[in-house]
């Protein structure tokens, strides 16, 4: 059976659903409740965190890459759980101008579809009963999606407090708990986001004072009573072709940006994956038939990488005859060059000709639909792809051939195509900056 759940957003970015998140999923599993967590769109860092704190792997879910049979069937890993948390990206209704697979990929498309009240999370620094107001534009901004409550965060005092439970109040929103203000358990965070979970040695801590703060600040049983969902029979998830029998994977501080129903539907469809570590200098397994680079952060680790000749020379020997493929950082490092914030440029493996600069900083943000000039591992050539690109780093050159047609989620055309390299023992090098989500049109 599938459990009730709960959508935990709010009005923006940096107002605290992360705290909130795992706080709730920390204190609960202390309290012996077996909590699913998830996360509503392409977010790779969040779900380490939800896995750490709740003890059960978190999945991505994405209402413009994924269809709905896709979306119930990776809830179906919720099977068996007492309470599902699903964390929000962003605002609540914030997404593209074009619908996807089923939605513009805001996190109150997953609360409709899956009947999941939303608890909001409202910054009250700075106002008292105005905050009300923003609360019950919320409420009745999209009537298929329904507000169990809200929790206030960076509350300045009691009194403070008393004023915005007044302004609820009046418009009938029920205050499920406020959080003072309390800088000591935020995590750290660096340019693509939070730094790692597999990074931080002090998460047990951190995690230990985020449950002991939400538990003392939010009513946990009203929380839960206001738990429903509209799944109650767990699914069958979505087939997932894997890019290989047995898929050796780059797995280090360096390349951890895989999105989890991709490895899990990769290990359902039968195939091994044998991690590698490039920043321990260690090759890929022989015994692999593809050699995958997920992305990470490279640009971090650039003098360690071009000092790592066993792995440099194990791809390249690799790649002579197998294919091996790149997302984002995995992408930078099987380029030639890589040029770090502080200007000074690092050998890559050389599996393609592409540059990249950390140096010359440009944001790139938003969702992929790509179509392929020439296969990669487990897609054929014309395949259409969707996923989402987020990285800061500028092309130098990059001219080998165009891997794929790449369009945002409004179908401009976007200039960095990826690239593909084909050797003459068979072997095939292929890379993109942009993480793929789904298969689909």
């Amino acid at each position: 059976m599938i459990p009730p759940g709960l959508m935990i957003s709010a009005p923006s970015s940096g107002t605290g659903k992360t705290t909130l998140m795992l706080g709730l999923l920390a204190e609960f599993r202390a309290q012996g409740i077996n909590v699913q967590p998830f996360k509503s769109g392409p977010d790779y860092i969040d779900p380490a965190f939800h896995t750490a704190a709740s003890g059960r792997a978190s999945f991505n879910l994405d209402s413009w890459s994924m269809d709905l049979p896709s979306i119930s069937g990776l809830v179906g890993n919720a099977d068996g759980a007492d309470l599902i948390l699903a964390e929000g990206s962003m605002g609540l209704f914030d997404g593209v101008a074009i619908p996807g697979a089923y939605g513009n990929g805001a996190s109150a498309d997953i609360a409709a579809h899956m009947g999941w009240p939303v608890v909001l999370v409202l910054d009250a620094s700075g106002a008292a009963q105005s905050v009300a107001a923003m609360a019950l534009g919320f409420k009745t901004y999209r009537p298929d999606v329904t507000l169990a409550g809200v929790v206030l965060n960076r509350v300045a005092s009691p009194r403070h407090e008393t004023l915005i439970r007044v302004g609820m109040e009046q418009v009938g929103i029920t205050v499920l708990g406020a959080l003072p203000r309390r800088k000591e358990i935020e995590l750290p965070e660096r340019h693509l986001g939070l730094v790692q979970a597999g990074e931080q040695e002090n998460l047990p801590e951190i995690l230990a004072e985020a449950a002991a703060f939400v538990a003392a600040h939010v009513d946990l049983g009203a929380l839960r009573d206001a738990a429903t969902g509209h799944l109650q029979d767990a699914p069958s998830p979505a087939k997932v072709v894997p890019p290989g029998q047995r898929i050796a994977l780059a797995q280090d501080e360096a390349f951890a940006f895989v999105y989890p129903h991709l490895l899990a539907g990769w290990r359902a469809a039968g195939a091994e994956v044998l991690p590698y570590s490039p920043l321990a200098d260690q090759a890929p397994d022989d015994r692999a038939d593809v050699c995958w680079l997920p992305g990470g952060y490279p640009e971090l680790h650039a003098g360690k990488l071009a000092a790592a000749e066993t792995f440099r020379d194990g791809i390249r020997s690799f790649a002579r005859t197998r294919p091996v493929h790149g997302e984002c950082g995995g992408y930078m490092a099987m380029g030639a060059v890589l040029v770090d914030k502080e200007g000074t440029p690092h050998q890559m493996a050389g599996l393609l000709e592409l540059e990249t600069s950390f140096e010359k900083r440009k944001f790139h943000l938003g969702y992929r639909k790509a179509t392929l000039n020439a296969p990669i591992p487990g897609f054929d050539e014309g395949t259409r792809l969707r996923g989402h690109e987020f990285h800061y780093a500028t092309i130098l050159t990059e001219p080998d051939a165009p891997l794929a047609k790449i369009t945002d989620s409004n179908d401009q055309e976007v200039s960095e195509t990826g690239s593909v390299r084909t050797f003459e023992g068979g072997g095939r090098a292929t890379g993109t900056f942009f993480h793929m989500i789904s298969e689909g049109a």
